[in-house]
């Protein structure tokens, strides 16, 4: 049976996660936990890009809208940082969408806007 896809670069990412979350907790808007992601993958010396752009390729020409991923850290995790109620089907394609077009195989969902952290892995 295969480990887990990057599971010691996901874990770290999701312990990052989760200080944020019990430092802030739920309520504010997603720019805050964005910035306070940013703050402690700086100080943790995590490689991250925040607000990565990736352009969508359709029969031979690239679209003229890019997708923005929130974050990729370790050249490798597409990290999408949410503050809703739960994590959406929605969500999902949309981090599906991301690792189509930026050639990653994980992607993960942080809910900031419950009581306590919510994730999901997506792996393609």
């Amino acid at each position: 049976m295969p480990g887990i896809l990057l599971k010691e670069e996901s874990y770290r990412i999701i312990g990052i996660c989760m200080e944020v979350h019990n430092n802030l907790g739920a309520g504010f808007l997603e720019i805050v936990y964005k910035d306070a992601l940013e703050y402690e993958f700086s100080n943790a010396g995590i490689p991250f890009e925040r607000e990565k752009m990736y352009a969508v390729h359709y029969k031979g020409i690239v679209l003229p809208h890019r997708f923005h991923a929130d974050f990729v850290v370790f050249d490798r995790i597409i990290l999408e940082a949410k503050c809703r109620s739960g994590i959406s089907d929605e969500f999902t394609a949309q981090a599906i969408n991301y690792l189509k077009v930026s050639g990653n195989r994980l992607a993960l969902i942080v809910n900031f806007g419950e009581l306590k952290l919510n994730y999901k892995r997506v792996v393609l």
